[in-house]
């Protein structure tokens, strides 16, 4: 299954700007406000995009831009097409306009993007754009899901977790997830143990259990040091949390999944 980017890049406008597409967008088009604001018609419904909202079109929607005089507009966006994109788009419901969050690694994503189809067409390399592309939708799907349609969870919960799992096998505080989320330390607290069934730092020891469970079993490295690199600090504590977890201690655990 094929997918081809027509455009891709990053816009910033300080002054006045006007795009139409009245006989409808060639192809499906992904647009990022990630600075100041603007407007756009889809379907003839008109809506102002503020940092942070995600603006996503198929094939044909009635499309317009414009940045007003005395306004400021940042976005990135990228325009594809292709059987893969058909069927993704197709899976589930795409709303024209959501809030994520701008996640640096997503933008990090968008912009590599951007810079392998700067490269020549001789040095462009299509399967890397099209496993990149392919990515972002997922990525983007994802970020849609956990802010429009996310009712496992409350969107801070939501947001609180991921923090904690991309932060758990270092030190943080409860403070620094709390301000993630936007919450006070006592609210975050409650809301996460409400909705989760765990305290933030119990989650984090489950994921710190599982990294070091992985380390274990797939490397040579010294329990010591998978305790360091893992978040628990010394190998005391770790001792201790992974036989209160599993009955054995982290040594004859390896032992007996080695032989």
């Amino acid at each position: 299954m094929s997918t081809n980017i027509f455009l891709c890049s990053y816009s910033y406008h300080t002054q006045r700007f006007h795009s139409q597409h009245k006989s409808g967008f060639p192809g499906y088009l992904f647009r990022l406000q990630t600075e100041g604001v603007c407007e756009v018609v889809v379907k003839g419904r008109k809506m102002e995009l503020e940092k942070g909202n995600l603006l996503l079109i198929q094939p044909g929607d009635h499309y317009e831009l414009l940045v007003r005089e005395n306004q400021k507009s940042g976005d990135y966006y990228l325009g594809c097409e292709g059987d893969w994109i058909d069927e993704w788009w197709s899976r589930s419901a795409k709303p024209a306009v959501s809030r994520i969050d701008l996640d640096e690694k997503l933008l990090a994503l968008w912009r590599h993007i951007i810079i392998e189809k700067r490269r020549p067409s001789s040095k462009e390399n299509t399967e890397l754009t099209d496993y990149l592309l392919r990515s972002l939708c997922l990525s983007l799907e994802r970020a849609v899901n956990e802010t429009t349609f996310s009712f496992s969870h409350p969107y801070a919960v939501t947001r609180m977790m991921r923090y904690i799992e991309e932060h758990a096998t270092k030190v943080f505080k409860i403070e620094e997830v709390a301000l993630h989320a936007g919450l006070s330390i006592s609210r975050a607290s409650h809301l996460f143990k409400k909705s989760v069934g765990k305290t933030m730092m119990e989650y984090a020891q489950q994921i710190r259990l599982s990294v070091a469970i992985e380390r274990m079993n797939y490397t040579t490295m010294t329990l010591e040091h998978i305790a360091e690199t893992c978040g628990f600090g010394t190998y005391s504590y770790f001792h201790k949390v992974f036989k209160k977890k599993y009955g054995v201690a982290p040594g004859a655990y390896r032992r007996l999944h080695i032989e």
